[in-house]
């Protein structure tokens, strides 16, 4: 049996939700810790408590937002400076880890400290997040204003991870890459049994997920969209005409999902990526300032599953459009590019000890058959 440490970084589920299903698949045949920070913490650690997985708090670089709930960009860079100030302790102390545990591999999702702290030692490093689409895929079809924001991401990203064995990029998108970025492997979104085993319907009501907050414009589209709206990540609220509020179940959020007419959402490259291999087209509403969302929201509009709108200034007819149009969306969603899980597991086999390091390509797509097995 092997040993594997994981760590993550995020403050969203989207990095959770990655590193939980690569987890479920690992976790019956390896020793399994995890390294998490906050919310993915208090996600992760209920659901592996008692079984062979053990999840342990690390510290994280976070976003923080402002009291309208928009990027604090000062406060941000500040808070990072600081966690810079005591990564040379962290590191030691997870180097004394290492040193205990002897693990077989080390799989990071977009977290600094572990590849840091194991870079000394002899051990397999793989990175296996989305971000690093930033540095490896040609973004020159992106317009100007994010071209010259994803130049300044890709160099923090190159901050967080280097000299890792393995490149592993998960996302709903596939830019080609770029010369010298041929040994990543591109895979599309980590999904949970619960999303690969859904009963897909295309009802009439509509999923929206929401984090922290929601602009009046959001409400008041919502409201005037005509169709039943179950709206989530807001918290249990009460229901206000059609707008039902509900705190985050994972199981039901899937089933709603699932059986929706479309998602409109803020523009998280796992929940796109589930919601299309769900075959529901998505409205992206990417959050003032977050670059990435902002990306992401283009690639949405890009691949024709959907559209963008602003989050602020949505309007209901623009809602409405966009739900008239859900058939025409949907009809250029390939759901089976989405299922990234059998590449990511390929790489990961080739590394751990009498695997049967299962050989994937580089650019790996499901096929409806392999989905059935």
């Amino acid at each position: 049996m092997s040993k594997i440490l994981y760590s993550l970084c995020g403050d969203g589920r989207g990095h959770a939700t990655r590193v939980r299903t690569i987890v479920e698949e690992l976790r019956h045949d390896n020793d399994i810790v995890i390294y998490a920070p906050q919310d993915a913490y208090d996600l992760l650690s209920p659901i592996y408590q008692d079984t062979g997985v053990e999840v342990r708090r690390i510290p994280c670089l976070h976003l923080l937002y402002n009291s309208r709930q928009k990027i604090h960009y000062w406060k941000t860079i500040w808070h990072g400076l600081n966690f810079f100030y005591q990564a040379p302790g962290l590191i030691q102390q997870l180097q004394h880890e290492i040193e205990r545990e002897e693990p077989d591999l080390i799989i990071t999702d977009y977290e600094p400290l572990l590849p840091r702290a194991a870079s000394q030692y002899d051990i397999p490093h793989i990175s296996l997040n989305h971000q690093h689409f930033l540095i490896a895929c040609d973004l020159s079809s992106l317009p100007p204003y994010l071209k010259g924001h994803s130049i300044f991401m890709r160099n923090v990203v190159n901050l967080y991870s280097k000299n890792h064995d393995e490149t592993i990029i998960s996302s709903f998108y596939f830019p080609p890459l770029k010369p010298g970025f041929e040994y990543c492997t591109q895979i599309g979104v980590l999904l949970r049994s619960e999303i690969v085993q859904a009963r897909i319907e295309h009802g009439d009501h509509i999923v929206v997920y929401l984090r922290r907050y929601a602009t009046p414009s959001v409400l008041r589209a919502l409201q005037g969209c005509g169709c039943d709206v179950r709206i989530y990540g807001l918290g249990a609220l009460p229901s206000t005409g059609s707008l039902r509020f509900f705190a985050i179940d994972p199981y039901r959020f899937i089933e709603d999902l699932a059986t929706s007419r479309a998602l409109v959402c803020t523009a998280g490259n796992q929940l796109v990526g589930e919601s299309f291999f769900l075959e529901k087209p998505v409205l992206a509403m990417p959050e003032h300032r977050n670059y990435e969302q902002h990306i992401n929201a283009y690639f949405v509009k890009e691949s024709k599953g959907g559209m963008i709108a602003d989050i602020n200034t949505i309007t209901a007819e623009q809602l409405k459009n966009f739900l008239d149009r859900a058939d025409e969306y949907r009809s250029h969603i390939d759901r089976y590019r989405q299922y990234g899980n059998p590449a990511a597991l390929a790489v990961i086999n080739r590394y751990l000890p009498n695997s049967k390091g299962i050989f994937a390509p580089r650019c790996f797509y499901a096929s409806q058959a392999e989905l059935s097995l």
